[in-house]
């Protein structure tokens, strides 16, 4: 699931619209995110004060959770966004597990009226994370004192399922990877490998150990193989108590997330990096070539010809009978500049060519052969 940012902006430009819009209308809104969370916002002209939201979201985990209504922890987590503004409707629409009636006469103005709607946009986040947030602190305590460290197996998306194990001295999660390409698997397990040289530096002591492997980790023994065939193997976060005290407990929940929308979102942009660089290099080429092809016509004409014709190879047909059109007309102009009377009879006489005849006559030398024969 592709998701970075908690508010749903299709839902905050329509609660902006509804609050914005100065007379009351009948507004009826169902919107679909990410195959599986449903919107539905309603606005009636009867009650102008009032705006009603309902939303459907998929439960994190099935086992963990017996009811598909929501608990009194992310019940509070809805209220903490704004007392005045927000009120939980019970019992909810059919078909949605919350419902939440929206006082926009309540609202501030300017940007504080922005930044409420906002959060209110965000409540789809506030109710997974306040989910993995209970899952967390309620785990049996039990099963951590007698070493039973059964995963819990968490679904934010169909395809991306993950693992969260609670232990004694810290929170493991697993997040198995899949891919669609080869390419994918390549970009993705050399990140794995820099994350996991990274995250146990030195300069990143206080982050969450990382650590990647091709095979299983051991917590998920016994889990069905469907859920561990991959080929990308498992990438997993040891989180400590000091990485879920006090503010810093949201931060990490929603990091663990929105982990496969940050690989996915590293894949792609990695992978168009570097299709740009192979068209970049490919045209350099191309008008490298592109250079050097008239250079090399050249040498080999001057190789292939005389050392007196390496000129005359350059001039095409047409040059030639150029020039030579235009140096009969400048001789013609040459000697059509002048004209002075009597000049063509005197040409006539005194400069024309004599005529030679020769008098020396030649015999074929057959005729003298057969003569001297006889």
């Amino acid at each position: 699931m592709a998701r970075f940012e908690r508010a749903s902006p299709a839902l905050k430009e329509i609660l902006l619209r509804l609050y914005r819009d100065e007379r009351a209308i009948d507004a009826d809104h169902h919107l679909h995110e990410f195959g599986s969370v449903e919107y539905y916002i309603q606005s009636l002209v009867s009650d102008p004060d009032h705006t009603y939201l309902s939303i459907a979201t998929p439960i994190l985990s099935q086992a963990f959770l017996v009811s598909t209504r929501l608990s009194r922890y992310t019940i509070q987590k809805v209220k903490a966004i704004s007392a005045e503004v927000v009120e939980i409707v019970e019992p909810p629409k059919e078909g949605y597990q919350l419902t939440i009636r929206l006082n926009f006469g309540r609202m501030p103005h300017g940007k504080e009226a922005i930044k409420m709607i906002t959060d209110i946009a965000a409540v789809q986040g506030v109710i997974l994370s306040s989910q993995l947030e209970e899952m967390l602190m309620n785990v049996n305590s039990q099963d951590v004192a007698q070493g039973m460290y059964k995963p819990i197996k968490l679904v934010y998306h169909p395809r991306e399922p993950f693992y969260v194990i609670k232990q004694p001295q810290k929170i493991t999660a697993v997040f198995p990877m899949r891919f669609k390409e080869k390419t994918d698997v390549i970009i993705a397990t050399a990140f794995f490998q820099e994350l996991m040289d990274v995250a146990n530096t030195k300069s990143c002591a206080k982050a969450p150990h990382c650590i990647w492997s091709p095979i299983p980790p051991p917590e998920l023994r016994g889990e069905a193989i469907e859920d561990l065939s991959t080929n990308g193997g498992f990438v997993s976060f040891d989180i400590t108590s000091r990485h879920i005290e006090g503010k810093r407990l949201d931060k990490t929940v929603w990091n663990l997330l929105n982990f496969y929308a940050f690989v996915k979102n590293h894949v792609k942009t990695t992978r168009g990096f570097i299709q740009r660089r192979m068209r970049t290099c490919l045209q350099s080429l191309v008008e490298v070539l592109q250079k050097t092809e008239p250079q090399d016509e050249q040498q080999i004409k001057e190789v292939k010809g005389y050392k007196h014709m390496k000129k005359l190879v350059k001039f095409t047909k047409f040059k030639i009978i150029r020039y030579r059109s235009d140096f009969t007309s400048k001789l013609k102009r040459i000697r059509s500049r002048l004209k002075i009377h009597g000049f063509n009879r005197f040409r006539r006489k005194w400069l024309t060519f004599p005529i030679f005849s020769s008098k020396t006559k030649y015999r074929k030398l057959e005729k003298d052969i057969s003569l001297q024969h006889n």
